[in-house]
């Protein structure tokens, strides 16, 4: 609809293409959500706003008075701009006085909402229900999914035995309601395979097939045969074949990869997260623990080396290592990345939208997106190839204990030795400024000084090229006879600016001190014992830039956001020769990106003939505190480990503000935001500090609406094929409505509170139940009420996803390695495929005899630009962004990925190897195959076809039917499905 501003004449207001096609797209799963909402009431019960109500309003209104477009400045989106008394389109239970039906109800072209030309009008039906809405008081409510879930009670059901699990209650319920009766309970055997794949991502053995119905044949009641079952789910929750299944769903929601995505796609050493989630999964780390130490590990009291590894979540982002790119440009979309990834894994809500401009259907605005993307706005990282920050984890987890003790003594040790340094630089030593200083440099860089009130200051003008060496001449303060320190001082070009749109940075590869003394030709050099820099841990050693062949040493590695000093210490005090100018020469060999020279851009010096430095260094506890610096780095360094990029805070001092981006431009900023979460979600409390921590506390706090039951959602959708709400990816007002509400939450609230945010617990409840354990078989007379099964009505029946395709292959044909975590391995490619944009980036395939072949999937190396093409056919996504749920296809190209590809091949001759090592004749081994590959006994016409399937092939050519009849049971539909 659209509406002009009350007793003014209408305005015809266009709509673009663009955003037509916007609202077309959000409104698709609202449309085919009407199929599941509730049935519509007898116009005289009660209306509900987001059942009945909302829509109506979104699929005819919101297109032109939405959160994007507000024609006429009302939205459909905010109570305030419709209902009265702060709106003036609906009077409350007066719908023959409310402009809304006035302008729905009109017969002037002029005048009717929504307009001829905007698509067809609300129909009979729709009309009464806005009028009775109006009439019964025009109640206003948040979208259902804002608003808190509420404690359900077990509904009534007519047949009391069929319920095993709470769940199954609502159920039942649901389907006595549409006069739907549950399906058959499914055979043992088909279930032990649906349960084993959901949990494992593997098939069950022979041997756990055997031990199942012989467990169930020593059962003397329904209550022993039900501990039969719980038995096998118990087994396999506790089974470390659990972690690796789970952990690639987690994976596909932070978009996971080992390579940095974007132009060069280089490989990033991140693989220990894997490890970690892994992990977290097997020992069912509790979910609410599990989000935390992801978005604010680090921030943690006393954090260990896991919480943070965990944060590793979100240095997934994209990193471009091209040449000529800005490096602020890419750390700021890294921010805005993981503050659309938080909402979409954790939230799952549409939250990206809001980064050019309001929801176009939800009440979030525009500015609110910059509040949340404040507490991601104050990391250490950027867009650099580095990595940096890291943390040395070591390879064996037994070993994170040690490291994170030693790593805190380091830290401990690190402070004490610097501490008491550089208060020396900062405070007790007694610097006279430089105030006569020329500059000049080794090629065509430009540089000027100009003098300050109490000092001189070099810059560089313009561009600056690679490898410039700044040579700095100064003449002395009067009153000193020597010296015992230089102090240098570095600062970014814009000090004001800086802070917020930082500048690249410097690093000082070489320096050197002489004295120019008038009347000696060649310079006299001035030692210089140590430099002391302005941070305790720093990212390159400052005492680096004394060595003449480093490319690293003191400086602001990449960019430079605030002035930097160092303290250039003498080894022992020197004496002025008379009439001496100091010179300082800066070497700079440092790059970024490999195309941006990290020179000194700005600076100024001084002096000091302190004694402080002296008495620095006849320091006992120095001396004591360094040694035993230098110690306790052995001793962590003997512990084997890997570099992995994790978040750290910049100190509060230095924190970046954060300005709401206009259109989402960057480079067009506006109102300044501080951290805080949408109006609609309830915002953080008043006196919170405003950190990431606090964010991820509310993520999991008993007011947030949305983490409990998106996290259930996603379990639910893996386990039956559709989630409650089938639009994972969409809890707000353009996705579905759940299929069940009340059941999704009471499982919401189940999770938090009875099972401890237990992801085992909630997965055993599942694949125990009534609702999990019925027959998967179609029924004719259900095929058109309920075709997509959203009601429940039958068992689940799925194709398997991409890496249990795989891996069900590797472990039927009895390849499959249970080698657990470790680097990405790179198993068998087709020829042409790897074509990365680096020659140096390899992918080299181990031989037959290594496990590293036959390693699970979730183990294969991940690149975003070159995705491995067995699991691209089936669906899995690139990883470069957030993929809440895969949409499965069905194509010729995954039953040739099937039948052709290498580990495919040699997972059938493998699988033809074992069937022919089996006892028994040949009817025998083709049934213990079949076992191997459906876990059901093969009907009589089964073993006939495939005896006649062997006799085609002479004794010549007897391997090769064999490899054929395997590969025939890979590809059934019924191996393939669960």
């Amino acid at each position: 609809m659209m509406f002009t501003q009350k007793r003014k004449p209408s305005i015809a207001i266009g709509v673009s293409k663009l955003t037509l096609l916007l609202c077309f797209a959000l409104l698709f799963q609202t449309l085919q959500s009407d199929k599941l909402a509730a049935e519509e009431p007898n116009h005289a019960d009660k209306i509900q706003f987001n059942v009945h109500i909302q829509p109506i309003l979104n699929r005819h209104c919101t297109a032109c008075h939405g959160g994007v477009k507000q024609a006429a400045d009302i939205s459909f989106v905010y109570r305030d701009q419709v209902v009265a008394p702060e709106g003036w389109i609906v009077e409350p239970g007066e719908p023959d006085d409310s402009l809304l039906m006035e302008r729905i109800l009109t017969d002037d072209a002029d005048e009717k909402m929504p307009p001829p030309d905007h698509g067809a009008g609300l129909s009979e039906d729709e009309v009464e229900l806005v009028r009775q809405w109006i009439k019964q008081g025009a109640k206003w409510s948040n979208h259902w999914a804002f608003e808190k879930p509420l404690p359900q009670t077990l509904p009534e059901t007519k047949d009391k035995a069929w319920a095993r699990q709470p769940i199954d209650h609502f159920v039942l319920a649901k389907l006595e309601a549409n006069d739907i009766k549950p399906a058959a309970e499914a055979e043992p055997v088909r279930w032990l395979r649906r349960a084993t794949l959901d949990l494992t991502g593997l098939p069950p053995t022979l041997e756990e097939r055997d031990q199942f119905l012989e467990a169930l044949a020593a059962c003397e009641n329904a209550e022993q045969k039900e501990q039969a079952y719980a038995d096998v789910a118990d087994r396999l929750l506790a089974s470390d074949s659990y972690g690796e299944r789970w952990a690639s769903v987690w994976l596909d929601q932070v978009r996971y990869a080992d390579s940095k995505g974007l132009g060069l796609d280089g490989p990033r050493t991140i693989w220990k997260y894997r490890d970690w989630v892994i992990d977290a999964y097997n020992r069912d780390l509790p979910f609410d623990e599990f989000t935390v130490k992801q978005i604010a590990g680090d921030l943690l009291p006393d954090p260990q080396i896991e919480d943070y590894i965990a944060t590793a979540a979100h240095r997934l982002t994209q990193t471009n290592e091209e040449g000529g790119t800005d490096d602020e440009e890419f750390r700021i979309a890294a921010v805005l990345d993981r503050t659309n990834t938080t909402w979409q894994a954790w939230q799952g809500v549409t939250f990206g939208c809001v980064q050019c401009h309001s929801h176009p259907y939800d009440p979030i605005r525009h500015e609110e997106y910059y509040k949340f993307a404040a507490f991601f706005n104050n990391t250490a990282d950027s867009d650099l190839g580095e990595d940096w920050p890291t943390i040395n984890a070591p390879n064996n987890t037994k070993d994170y204990d040690k490291a994170s003790e030693l790593d805190l003594k380091i830290a401990e040790l690190k402070q004490s030795v610097w501490e008491p340094q550089f208060s020396v630089v900062e405070s007790k030593a007694d610097w006279k400024a430089v105030v006569d200083l020329q500059a000049k440099t080794s090629n065509q860089t430009q540089v000027t000084v100009e003098s300050k009130a109490d000092h001189a200051e070099f810059h560089t003008v313009d561009t600056v090229s690679k490898g410039t060496d700044i040579t700095l001449t100064a003449a002395l303060p009067q009153g000193l006879s020597n010296i015992t320190a230089i102090r240098f001082t570095a600062m970014p070009l814009n000090p004001k600016s800086a802070l917020q749109d930082s500048e690249w940075g410097f690093i000082l590869s070489h320096v050197m001190a002489h004295w120019i003394v008038p009347g000696k030709k060649d310079p006299v050099a001035i030692k210089i014992e140590r430099l002391i820099g302005d941070e305790a841990d720093p990212f390159h050693n400052p005492n680096d830039s004394l060595s003449e062949k480093s490319k690293n040493g003191f400086g602001a590695y990449t960019r430079i956001y605030r002035p930097r000093t160092a303290a250039l210490v003498l080894e022992s005090a020197t004496d002025i020769p008379e009439n001496a100018k100091l010179q300082i020469v800066l070497k700079h060999r440092g790059e970024a990106l490999g195309a941006f020279p990290l020179v000194t851009k700005r600076g100024h010096l001084a002096v000091t003939d302190s004694d402080e430095f002296a008495k620095l260094a006849s320091d006992e506890t120095l001396k004591t505190n360094r040694r035993e610096l230098a110690a306790t780095k052995k001793r962590r360094g003997a512990i084997k480990s890997t570099s992995v990029p994790v978040l750290k805070e910049r100190p509060a001092s230095l924190a970046r503000s954060q300005q709401v981006f206009i259109r989402g431009l960057y480079l067009t900023k506006g109102d300044t935001v501080t951290g805080d979460t949408p109006a609609a979600f309830n915002s953080l409390p008043e006196d919170s500090q405003k950190s990431r921590l606090d964010l991820a506390n509310w993520m999991v706090g008993p007011d947030n609406p949305l983490t409990a039951r998106v996290a259930v959602n996603r379990f639910w959708a893996r386990l039956f094929g559709n989630g409650l709400v089938a639009t994972e990816e969409d809890f707000g007002s353009s996705g579905e409505m759940p299929s069940n509400q009340s059941l999704l939450d009471f499982l919401a609230l189940q999770f938090q509170n009875e099972f401890g945010w237990s992801q085992k617990k909630l997965l055993r409840q599942l694949v125990l139940s009534s609702t999990y354990r019925q027959s998967s078989a179609i029924r004719p007379e259900l095929q058109e009420q309920d075709s997509a099964n959203r009601m429940l009505a039958r068992g689940p029946r799925n194709r398997l996803s991409s890496e249990v395709v795989r891996d069900q292959a590797l472990a039927i044909a009895g390849l499959l390695s249970d080698k657990k975590f470790g680097p990405p391995v790179r198993p068998p490619l087709p020829d042409g495929v790897w074509k990365p944009f680096a020659s140096w980036d390899k992918w080299t395939t181990p031989d037959t005899n290594s496990e590293d072949r036959y390693r699970r999937a979730i183990y294969t190396y991940t690149k975003r630009s070159i995705p491995y093409p067995m699991f691209a056919a089936f669906d899995a996504p690139s990883r470069e962004v957030c993929t809440p749920r895969r949409l499965p296809s069905n194509t010729p190209i995954q039953a040739l990925m099937t039948l052709n590809d290498q580990t495919m091949i040699e997972c059938a001759e493998a699988f033809a190897k074992r069937m022919q090592s089996f006892d028994g004749d040949i009817n025998e081994q083709i049934r213990k195959g079949f076992l191997l590959a459906t876990c059901r006994e093969p009907e009589s016409e089964e073993i006939e076809t495939s005896v006649n399937l062997l006799a085609a092939y002479d004794d010549d050519s007897k391997a090769e039917g064999w490899n054929a009849l395997a590969s025939v049971f890979l590809n059934l539909d019924e191996v393939l499905t669960k």
